[in-house]
């Protein structure tokens, strides 16, 4: 295990639209990782999940939402697209938690070129694009009654040649805030980066 060797947390302000994100560098030159948290949970909710992969040598971006919640989807994947341009990550795995996995969703099939692979933390119930050749990987909880499992398993099987689902048991709608260790090594285990 590396020692994560610096966490920047930032406001991008392009065309004076203020988006937040937290930058979590590891040593070396590992991968990286964009993770979108919920309306809501900005603040810190992917925060242990992020540390402890970028202790594994991932480079973790946390990026949030502008504003007040007023920005569309199709807005805050753009965020995220320019937040990425801004700090120099191209290609990679695109995920999020709640909303924040809706608005992965929808800058992997906005930018194609960006996603490498969708990682779904837990998984709305909503019609969101998906670039069409990337791997997804859905990590749920069993237990959660906001974005039940089930959601994960129908969007796992109207794409079953790509995608997988690993659920997180007794883990409730914010799973990767009390389970973040079995989440953490859930992503690491199955992108292989060890």
């Amino acid at each position: 295990m590396t020692e994560s060797t610096e966490i920047e947390n930032s406001v991008f302000e392009p065309e004076g639209r203020a988006i937040p994100y937290v930058d979590e560098m590891s040593e070396g030159d590992g991968p990286a990782l964009v993770l979108i948290p919920g309306r809501g949970l900005e603040g810190g909710a992917l925060g242990s999940v992020a540390h402890i992969l970028a202790g594994e040598g991932i480079r973790v971006l946390r990026i949030g939402s502008r504003g007040s919640g007023d920005v569309s989807v199709e807005e805050w994947a753009a965020d995220a697209s320019d937040v990425m341009d801004h700090v120099g990550i191209g290609a990679t795995w695109i995920g999020g938690h709640g909303v924040g996995g809706t608005v992965a969703r929808t800058l992997s099939a906005q930018r194609t070129d960006r996603a490498l692979g969708v990682l779904l933390l837990g998984v709305e119930d909503v019609d969101a694009p998906i670039a069409p050749s990337v791997p997804v990987l859905i990590i749920q909880g069993s237990a959660d009654e906001v974005m039940p499992a089930a959601n994960g398993e129908k969007l796992r099987d109207a794409m079953s040649e790509r995608a997988s689902v690993v659920t997180i048991e007794g883990g409730g709608h914010l799973f990767p805030v009390s389970d973040p260790v079995d989440t953490a090594f859930a992503i690491e285990d199955y992108l292989a980066w060890d």
